[in-house]
């Protein structure tokens, strides 16, 4: 079985050295850099399955790493308590954002989340509407046409095309998103990504409001 590799990448040694003591400890295998020279060296080499990074970095920042990944889940980290900051970095792809300070135990809980949710990507082709989901490819068809979706706009898809003509409540959207971390997030970051997966679908799914209870998408 093959380990799970997590690029670490957080100026503060202090933190830096405790969060890779707790991250090995749950098995995993951990590589630490402290700005973004190192986590390009990195990033250069090695394939890496989650990424942990420090929003605010000595010679740039958390954005800089995510830009030279490619298929690797994001979680940041951040002192930044700022709904703006959180809804950006959702919509941008990241898998989720924790602000310091954190509880370490929370902090193993969400990043078990995100590899979960990266593992079930994987899967048969799944439909909605005219909309067509290559799970295995992480790719989104409609009509012909290729779909860029941000990895939170395409974990609601996926949650909307395995439950059709299925009423979800927020609740139970936000907690399948976030595997039961929903109260660590902002109620209108899931109304923002609503609002940008309908305008990027058109009228090749029906994402339709079930007004006082949550959404639903026609079959």
């Amino acid at each position: 079985m093959n380990l799970v590799r997590i690029l670490l990448v957080e100026d503060d040694t202090m933190i830096a050295s405790g969060l890779q003591y707790a991250l090995e400890a749950e098995g995993y295998e951990v590589a630490h850099a402290k700005d973004v020279a190192a986590a390009k060296l990195f990033a250069a080499q090695d394939r890496f399955d989650l990424a942990v990074l420090d929003m605010q970095l000595p010679d740039g920042s958390g954005w800089d790493v995510q830009a030279m990944l490619s298929g690797t889940s994001v979680l940041f980290l951040t002192v930044v308590d700022d709904e703006g900051a959180m809804v950006r970095a959702l919509e941008n792809g990241a898998d989720d954002y924790i602000v310091k300070p954190f509880r370490l135990r929370e902090f193993l809980a969400r990043v078990k989340s995100a590899l979960r949710r990266r593992a079930g990507g994987a899967g048969d082709t799944l439909s909605v509407g005219e909309v067509v989901i290559h799970p295995a490819k992480h790719t989104v068809h409609a009509g012909g046409r290729a779909l860029e979706l941000t990895a939170l706009e395409y974990k609601l898809l996926l949650l909307f095309a395995a439950n059709p003509g299925q009423t979800l409540t927020r609740t139970q959207i936000l907690d399948r998103l976030w595997d039961g971390a929903g109260d660590f997030v902002e109620d209108n970051t899931l109304s923002v990504c609503i609002k940008r997966l309908r305008q990027k679908l058109g009228g090749a799914a029906d994402i339709q409001t079930v007004r006082g209870v949550g959404y639903r998408v026609a079959e």
